[in-house]
């Protein structure tokens, strides 16, 4: 659908940040669903779900590449959702967010060139959501 068509109001360098506020509502309705206690990918595939059905591109387990500096291809990883090509979001279902967790998304960013993300976990009796931009690390 593109941001530019689902936020016109919204200045173009905000629009990312309307978008990351539909994922955090979207986010928190599902855990008020669904509460803690499933595996990953139920909330995976719910939050793809309901981002789908309010007219956003979603696509589940995006191939991302990494390369050494020579440019030689070192492996890949699967980012748990990319939506609108602009927002990275690894989904968790753990009792607590720990530093690998940050790191893990950060690697995505660094290796996607994706300027933003977000980890959110569903595992917690409290959801948890943090938001990362690429350009402030």
């Amino acid at each position: 659908m593109g941001l530019e068509t689902l936020f016109p109001e919204v200045d173009e360098g905000k629009r990312i940040f309307k978008l990351c506020d539909l994922v955090r509502e979207t986010s928190y309705a599902i855990h008020r669903f669904h509460k803690n206690g499933h595996l990953e990918k139920v909330y995976e595939n719910a939050l793809a779900h309901r981002l789908r059905k309010i007219g956003l591109h979603v696509e589940q387990q995006f191939p991302v590449s990494v390369y050494d500096e020579d440019g030689t291809l070192l492996g890949d990883y699967f980012v748990d959702l990319m939506v609108e090509g602009v927002l990275v979001i690894e989904v968790k279902a753990c009792s607590m967010l720990i530093s690998e967790h940050i790191a893990q998304l950060l690697g995505y960013l660094r290796s996607s060139r994706i300027e933003h993300g977000l980890i959110i976990n569903f595992g917690a009796a409290r959801l948890q959501i943090r938001k990362f931009a690429l350009s402030s690390i």
